[in-house]
């Protein structure tokens, strides 16, 4: 018995089962029918997940290919016979059971990328590898973004973090985070104030690095050129960008700059009542069931998206951290086995996995409690959702049958 569990990580599986677990609970306890439902839908995760477990890996990397057609078609298909849910036309709707496709995109992306980095021709040093890497990341996120799904969009990034680890240079990370900023700081600020602000420190910038900078090869010059043409442009160009987004979307944004008051009949109401909610549980929470505001059913998607000030009002500021403690060695856990796999195919499956979690952690925590704008972003395993539960559930059981089969192999 213990020959055939050897390989099988535990600790891996009791994360997650404590997570998911713990996910039931606060969901029954915002409301019974969906706790139930959380609870039937977990089960089959688990039968699925098994399932996968039992399949041997290399048909995940011989099907890639075609996981990631399916995973295509998938998207592209709900753009026309899809439903419309908060804005987004997101989902499948038959009868009385709904699919978002976008979950499982993220396993056939994954099992593309990972397969593509391990085919024999790839150097990621080579423009036109990373290139090819780029697109099969790009082409869902084109069809996500027509849905649109910003927050899925945002997911989708987390696979540069599995690039970075092959080789990428870590100066793609700079340069989105730089022109992210400058998109919403030149929402807020006259364009003309960012640009003359911008190019004083960039000269600064060139003052500095003067002896490093050979200004007598052509290419450093037209670099510096474009740079500073692209970044006026963004400057200039973000306000309008802003003025076309939806109400909804611009009002999202700027309960960030404004706070929630000033929008609390709009945008601002939901995150003004998840605050109230969880500062109103202090350290040790009122008591499972026993949150007022969870109770009255003051915060919209208190069991999907904004499940976290559920934790906060009944569990305190010690459920709270706890939650966020498991969450955390659950990341670390499946960055430190994609660390140690010895197949690259199984490294980027951990690291694409591991960093999809992360983002999807931080982005819904954060909006929960202000510091990110609120966007369609559920908290893995956790908040209610037969798709999201089942695809991330799919996901993890795919790893540990990679890690498994790394650890009985004798290579």
């Amino acid at each position: 018995m213990n020959k055939i569990f050897r390989g099988l990580d535990g600790l891996m599986l009791f994360l997650y089962l404590t997570v998911a677990l713990f996910g039931v609970a606060n969901i029954y306890s915002v409301d019974g029918s969906s706790g139930t439902k959380q609870f039937v839908w977990l089960v089959i995760s688990l039968i699925i997940g098994a399932s996968a477990f039992l399949v041997r890996p290399k048909f995940f990397e011989n099907f890639a290919g075609l996981f990631y057609i399916l995973g295509l078609i998938l998207l592209a298909g709900v753009l026309i016979f899809g439903s419309y849910v908060n804005g987004a036309k997101a989902w499948y709707k038959i009868g009385g059971f709904s699919l978002q496709p976008v979950e499982l995109a993220k396993i056939s992306t994954t099992l593309m990328l990972a397969n593509y980095i391990d085919s024999p021709g790839f150097n990621i040093k080579k423009t036109q590898s990373l290139t090819v890497a780029i697109v099969i990341i790009c082409i869902p996120i084109i069809l996500i973004l027509l849905q649109p799904d910003v927050g899925s969009v945002l997911v989708f990034t987390a696979y540069f973090i599995a690039l970075y680890r092959e080789g990428m240079t870590g100066w793609v990370f700079i340069i989105g985070f730089y022109f992210a900023s400058l998109f919403l700081i030149s929402i807020w600020i006259p364009s003309w104030v960012v640009v003359l602000a911008l190019g004083f420190l960039i000269l600064i910038f060139l003052i500095i690095l003067r002896k490093k900078i050979k200004w007598n090869q052509p290419i450093n010059i037209l670099f510096i050129i474009i740079f500073l043409g692209i970044s006026g442009v963004v400057s200039v160009s973000s306000p309008y960008i802003f003025e076309k987004l939806p109400k909804h979307q611009k009002e999202r944004i700027m309960v960030l700059y404004e706070g929630e008051r000033k929008y609390k009949d709009t945008a601002g109401y939901n995150l003004l009542y998840s605050k109230t909610a969880i500062g109103s549980g202090g350290f040790w929470g009122k008591g499972y069931k026993q949150g007022s505001v969870t109770a009255g059913g003051f915060v919209p998607e208190q069991r999907t998206d904004y499940i976290f000030c559920t934790v906060g009002e009944e569990w305190g500021f010690v459920g709270s951290s706890l939650l966020i403690i498991c969450y955390a060695c659950l990341m670390a856990r499946i960055y430190y086995l994609a660390e140690n796999q010895k197949s690259t195919f199984s490294r980027v499956m951990g690291y694409s996995l591991a960093s999809i979690l992360m983002l999807h952690f931080l982005i819904n925590i954060g909006m929960v409690i202000g510091l990110f704008p609120t966007v369609g972003i559920p908290l893995p395993f956790f908040s209610y959702g037969g798709s999201s539960l089942l695809g991330f559930s799919l996901f993890i059981f795919i790893f540990l049958r990679l890690n498994y089969a790394d650890k009985n192999s004798l290579i």
